[in-house]
């Protein structure tokens, strides 16, 4: 499962010289880029989707409830993979499933069918569960576990790379042709294509490297009290919840960036999308930034700060029009940037032996992306955009809340 490494928790032992980080350095690289781009290219299928097939705004948000569903359903089988297979295999497994997914985006846009299409999103999401289930060990790995935080959001920032580009991406090669989707959706099919094969060349480059081998030693003494049960320490009860409503917030804004901005601005969604880019960028600006800060300054009162922003901004949104609406509505990405890496640590911390676990949990909760986009759509489809952007509000409410008290242990280890 997806492990965060604190300073209290056991150091994974990497074997091999310093000289083989450089590839896997690489590897995490090119992994969280294509995670990144993928995923956020998500974003563009919705109001694709949404034109094509004459969907609600519910319908078309299951792009991202299937997507997103299955880091609930797969998350724990994943880790049991990668125990067995190890973190090298497992990336290259999560490369080709998600290179398979790719490939069924062709039978589904020949029969035109949106099922297809979901049941294509849903295998390829299976591949990206892999790959970050996968991953998260090597970065804690690879450097000091005191650090996890801002190591983790400084990893993630080459992630924000390619959300950053997907939506470039997809308003030039997709929704470019959305007047041709109602009779069509061969938009899609050679650009997920071409994303197959380049997974494909990946898994296999990947294959070929000699990265370090990892193992998660659980011996030794943790400085906890392991006789406690994993759900009895608060900070992860609440952190679990905290990632939930996290992934859902950053992901059904994202979501229906596109739709508010093509509403606000009455330009088409080509047009509109390209504004998603500078959401997903300043998550790529605040990861980078926030990775200096999360050293110096504590990870919680960060998180709060970041959290009241966020609720301003969008309340400046709904409250406003024209480009102040929409600036302020992009300008949420930037509070995003460390919330995921800061709950996740905030979560893990003092949990001992029990680490591993837990983790598992919190990648199981980023169904929050499924269950919260939904939510949002189906309140747009009988309210306004004012109404509907409540539904992240009251989410970041939640994690304002964590930050100040929620991330506290009911009881200090000894």
């Amino acid at each position: 499962m997806a492990v965060i490494s604190t300073t209290n928790q056991p150091q994974a032992t990497v074997t091999g010289s310093r000289q083989s980080y450089m590839p896997a350095l690489i590897s995490l690289a090119v992994l969280y880029f294509m995670m990144g781009f993928i995923t956020c290219l998500n974003d563009t299928l919705v109001p694709f989707f949404k034109k094509g097939f004459t969907l609600t705004y519910s319908q078309s948000s299951l792009v991202q409830f299937y997507f997103f569903l299955t880091y609930g359903i797969m998350s724990v089988p994943a880790g049991r993979i990668v125990s067995r297979t190890g973190y090298k295999k497992g990336m290259v497994l999560g490369f080709a499933i998600a290179a398979v997914g790719g490939l069924l985006f062709y039978p589904a846009s020949v029969y035109h069918q949106y099922v297809l299409f979901l049941a294509a999103l849903f295998v390829i999401a299976i591949g990206i569960v892999l790959l970050q289930v996968a991953a998260n060990p090597y970065i804690t790995a690879l450097g000091p576990a005191n650090t996890a935080s801002a190591r983790l959001t400084l990893i993630q920032g080459v992630g924000s790379v390619g959300t950053t580009v997907a939506p470039l991406f997809g308003a030039h090669f997709i929704l470019a042709r959305l007047e041709e989707s109602h009779a069509s959706s061969e938009a899609v099919r050679y650009p997920y294509l071409g994303i197959a094969a380049l997974l494909l060349l990946i898994a296999l480059i990947v294959s070929r490297l000699s990265l370090p081998v990892i193992s998660t030693g659980s011996t030794g003494k943790t400085g906890h009290d392991d006789s406690k049960g994993v759900f009895s320490y608060r900070n992860l009860r609440f952190g679990i919840i905290g990632i939930f409503v996290y992934v859902g917030a950053e992901v059904s804004i994202g979501t229906f960036l596109t739709n508010y901005i093509t509403d606000l601005l009455g330009v088409p969604e080509n047009v509109a999308n390209n504004y998603v880019a500078f959401y997903w960028g300043g998550m790529l600006v605040g990861r980078l930034l926030g990775a200096g800060l999360l050293r110096v300054l504590p990870p919680a009162r960060v998180l709060a700060v970041c959290a009241v922003g966020a609720v301003a901004l969008i309340l400046v949104s709904v409250s406003t029009s024209g480009l102040l609406a929409v600036w302020s509505m992009i300008a949420v990405g930037l509070c995003n940037a460390i919330m995921f890496a800061t709950i996740f640590s905030l979560s893990v911390e003092g949990v001992g032996r029990h680490t591993t676990t837990a983790s598992g949990l919190l990648s199981t909760a980023i169904c929050g992306g499924a269950v919260i986009s939904y939510a949002q759509g189906l309140l747009k489809d009988h309210a306004t955009w004012q109404i509907a952007f409540l539904v992240p509000v009251i989410c970041y409410l939640y994690i304002l809340f964590y930050g100040l008290n929620g991330h506290k242990a009911s009881k200090q280890p000894v």
